[in-house]
């Protein structure tokens, strides 16, 4: 999993073209669940600043850090001046400054599992709010997804990043949320989705999925050979599901008893 994480520094600007943007429904649905001011935020893994830019209009004073300088760079040419860049991986953020807001779009998966959440807390003020969305992109004609998967096959047997804790596409409460509610730090756990369908040509569908960690990885020969046999097999135009997942969850006031796997003093 290191590899695919580090994968995209190489591609920033594409990842930029062809990634889908967040829509302004995802950041009113977190500022209702907050129910209060947010003044400042924290992003984990940034990348090009999708999320970055739309949550900076609300005038919140965003920190967007990530481990790659060249998601960096191209973040800075698409974010107003208010916004700081902070090049650190998740777990290499020390605990001093809190947040009201910490959030990560897409990009939780890509952190250590280990003292995840504990870390989380220790960056948002009593009260504060975490949150996480992000979903994958597929393919809504079943027989298109099929002659796409046999086209890829010989190369990759699924482009999909799999749950960190195994839970299945079909469960009702997808990752992390069962694991924010075993978490001693969160309460108000809240699991929401946003419908999203896209439409893009057959080749624009070809560049995004040059954009996606399991083909970034692959040799460059690899690489390029899968591309040309999906477009080969692809319409003139594609339907696509992105739907989002947002996990919403209040950091624990310091009053509240804290009990579970995950408890400060280790018990």
């Amino acid at each position: 999993m290191p590899g695919r994480a580090l994968s995209f520094g190489t591609i920033a600007e594409a990842y930029e073209r062809y990634r889908p943007g967040y829509p302004a429904q995802l950041f009113d649905l977190v500022m209702a669940y907050a129910d209060r001011q947010i003044r400042t935020a924290l992003e984990i893994g940034a990348g090009t600043g999708k999320a970055t830019r739309v949550l900076a209009q609300w005038g919140v004073a965003v920190t967007a850090t990530d481990p790659d300088q060249a998601m960096l760079t191209e973040l800075r040419k698409h974010v107003p001046p208010s916004v700081t860049a902070v090049r650190a991986a998740f777990e290499d953020l020390r605990p001093g400054e809190t947040y009201g807001l910490v959030y990560a779009a897409a990009a939780l998966h890509w952190t250590e599992p280990e003292g995840r959440w504990p870390r989380v807390a220790a960056l948002l003020e009593p009260g504060g709010v975490f949150a996480c969305f992000g979903g994958p992109v597929h393919l809504a004609d079943p027989a298109v997804a099929e002659a796409v998967h046999a086209a890829r096959a010989p190369f990759l047997a699924s482009d999909d990043v799999p749950s960190p804790d195994g839970t299945p596409p079909g469960h009702p409460l997808q990752w992390p949320g069962r694991e924010l509610r075993r978490s001693a730090w969160f309460t108000d756990v809240r699991q929401s989705v946003i419908d999203r369908t896209l439409t893009m040509s057959g080749r624009e569908y070809v560049d995004h999925l040059s954009t996606v960690s399991a083909y970034l990885v692959l040799p460059a020969k690899q690489r390029e050979q899968v591309f040309r046999r999906i477009l080969r097999v692809l319409p003139e135009r594609v339907e696509l599901t992105a739907d989002i997942t947002v996990h919403l969850a209040r950091r624990c006031d310091d009053g509240e008893e804290l009990s579970g796997p995950d408890r400060p003093d280790g018990s």
